[in-house]
């Protein structure tokens, strides 16, 4: 699943293990996640977004998520 981690990251010049701490997760999910090779939980995604004052929407790309 594509997010905007990374860049959101860079804006607000945190490292991986800065924004890892913060949500209670390792650096390696959070490179996880950016690489594309991890997708969130709700409850991680929920945190990342709420870490960024922004709706989980904003950081994670569900166009490719099919639907019923």
């Amino acid at each position: 699943m594509k997010t905007c981690i990374q860049e959101l990251r860079k804006k607000n010049k945190l490292s991986q293990e800065e924004l890892a701490l913060a949500v209670g997760v390792s650096r390696q999910t959070i490179s996880s996640l950016e690489c594309e090779k991890y997708t969130a939980s709700l409850v991680l995604a929920y945190k990342i977004s709420k870490y960024f004052n922004l709706k989980i929407e904003d950081v994670f790309d569900f166009s490719e998520v099919n639907e019923f």
